[in-house]
């Protein structure tokens, strides 16, 4: 597992989150919060190269709400 970011806003129903370095998981990668529980997946990568952002679609039953500030990580 690698930490993939800290989830920054939301908008239109995304997870936005700023990348941790210049690495980043492909879309379609499932995304975890700290305690292993898969909160969504990967749809988007945009923004500079060195360090872009990542939208994250929420798994069923997941407030993006709750999301925010939370660090994730890459399964």
């Amino acid at each position: 597992m690698r930490r993939v970011g800290t989830v920054s806003k939301t908008a239109q129903g995304l997870a936005v989150v700023r990348s941790a370095g210049d690495s980043h998981p492909d879309i379609g990668t499932p995304v975890v919060d700290e305690s292993l529980s898969t909160v969504g997946r990967v749809v988007d990568v945009f923004g500079p190269v060195d360090r872009p952002y990542l939208a994250i679609s929420p798994a069923d039953g997941v407030r993006l709400t709750d999301l925010l500030g939370s660090k994730l990580y890459a399964r």
